[in-house]
């Protein structure tokens, strides 16, 4: 099991240029370590997860286009989208804007009765642009998404666990400790199996229903033992 910090708590787990390469980095060692059976993501500090994107460095790149070849070739939420390692989000305090949508890439939310949900991005005139347009409304009921990315008005954690965002809500001092007994259990399984479980989920997903099926019965097939 791997536990992955974002560690910025002076400010609150912003995702900065530098912590979204180390992340980028972080995640394809995960990708291609066929050893790794489970990985936990939280953040440093006691008031964040992460409060999104670090608004500080918006413009800063030479140009547009340096920009946009920086978000091609470290493909962030793209890793997160298609990783077959199963995920925990420990998740305290603010999970604002990409810090809740890199929640939302994560398979578990385990969230402290102290977290805040939120995609606020509207507020400044913009939308989400880390994926949450599309993965809230794969986790959530649709009015509920489109509250969430229309009004940018933040969730408490037991709002969120009755709409569905988070798995559960314990006390902060409980969360890690949560988290990794979610994880552990996750990691005891058999790995080809887990993984194979989630590809059949996430590839599977947008396909009509006979596709999906038969996605299924590929994997469950190949996990079979010859005889």
């Amino acid at each position: 099991m791997v536990w992955l910090t974002l560690d910025r708590p002076e400010r609150l787990n912003a995702v900065s240029l530098e912590m979204r390469d180390d992340l980028w980095g972080a995640l394809t060692l995960l990708r291609d370590d066929p050893t790794v059976r489970c990985a936990v993501i939280h953040g440093a500090g006691d008031r964040a997860f992460s409060a999104g994107a670090d608004i500080t460095e918006f413009g800063t790149a030479p140009t547009i286009l340096d920009a946009r070849e920086a978000r091609r070739a470290r493909d962030l939420w793209g890793v997160m989208s298609t990783l077959m390692v199963p995920l925990v989000a420990a998740v305290h305090g603010f999970a604002y804007g990409a810090g809740l949508e890199m929640s939302l890439y994560c398979d578990i939310r385990i969230a402290a009765q102290d977290a805040r949900f939120a995609l606020p991005e509207v507020t400044l005139g913009y939308i989400p642009s880390a994926g949450g347009t599309q993965t809230a409304p794969r986790h959530l009921q649709r009015s509920d998404a489109l509250r969430l990315v229309t009004s940018g008005d933040s969730l408490t954690a037991a709002e969120a666990f009755e709409a569905g965002l988070v798995h559960a809500v314990v006390p902060s001092a409980a969360l890690l400790d949560t988290a990794r007994a979610w994880a552990e259990r996750i990691a005891s399984r058999p790995q080809a199996a887990t993984r194979a479980a989630k590809r059949a989920v996430i590839e599977g997903i947008d396909l009509p229903l006979t596709e999906g099926l038969a996605l299924e019965r590929r994997l469950a097939t190949a996990l079979r033992p010859a005889s």
